[in-house]
């Protein structure tokens, strides 16, 4: 498939959506998968105009992992390919100015699951799951599986759902932490766009330093949290958004953000 058509985006309004597009391979990563989807991130992540991004996969899967199936040489270097081909990708993510939203359908499998997990919110259709495939090919989740996995679930838990290969389902996912909501899969876009939605009307610089702010907090001691959370609230608070934000508390109207 063409690189250009192998992740497509769409934008409506102020939220976009950005889809794997190889659905005959169950949304497989190879090289024109792994590119597109690293433009389109700069992309989205860039506009001022989009403040939420919605990532699902099209066809009956969110990613079934790398593709297996993609040609490699022998003395392929897999540790340069992991951190020079997928960690940008992932990082993009978790480093973006606004929230990503993962809208999991079907599979969310091998580094499918660290792309799933990467996301700030979760939506899984009931018939979705994430699944760490490695143990069965003798390898380890790679993409930062294993950190998601440790810090949401516990190090016990991650090594169980390592170990055995556990396909963990969507109502098993929102009971662990791993997702915010189970949707008929039917209405997964639908309602992933409501939430962008929700999203869209509220402070974009206190959803951008409140994400800095928790990224932070999960390697930080509490001396250290309490110290950025003040130096980004001081951003917050000299902003165009939180004057407008009182105001309109006080006159009891919808606020106006425009993310400044």
């Amino acid at each position: 498939m063409p690189e250009s058509l192998s992740v497509t985006t769409t934008i409506n309004g102020a939220v976009a959506v950005i889809r794997f597009n190889r659905p005959e391979k169950l949304n497989a990563f190879d090289e024109s998968q792994r590119s597109a989807f690293r433009d389109a991130a700069e992309r989205v992540n860039s506009d001022d105009d989009i403040r939420v991004v919605i990532l699902t996969g099209q066809g009956r899967a969110f990613s079934a992992g790398a593709d297996l199936s993609e040609s490699m040489p022998d003395d392929l270097d897999v540790e340069q390919g992991l951190i020079l081909s997928y960690k940008p990708a992932l990082m993009a993510i978790t480093q973006a100015p606004k929230p990503w939203i993962s809208a999991v359908n079907g599979a969310a499998a091998g580094i499918g699951s660290a792309f799933a997990m990467a996301c700030d919110l979760t939506v899984m259709g009931k018939g979705a799951y994430l699944y760490q495939a490695f143990s069965a090919i003798g390898l380890i989740p790679d993409g930062g599986a294993t950190w998601h996995l440790a810090h949401t679930v516990g190090r016990k838990r991650a090594y169980e759902l390592i170990a055995l290969g556990t396909k963990l389902a969507a109502e098993d996912c929102l009971s662990l932490g791993l997702c915010n909501k189970v949707v008929n899969d039917d209405e997964l876009l639908e309602q992933s766009i409501l939430l962008a939605q929700q999203l869209c009307h509220k402070a974009p610089l206190s959803l951008r330093y409140a994400k800095e702010a928790l990224n932070q907090a999960m390697h930080s001691d509490l001396s250290q949290t309490i110290n950025h959370e003040a130096k980004l609230q001081n951003i917050c608070a000299h902003s165009d958004d939180a004057k407008e934000g009182s105001r309109a508390f006080l006159a009891k109207r919808p606020a106006q953000f425009i993310g400044s």
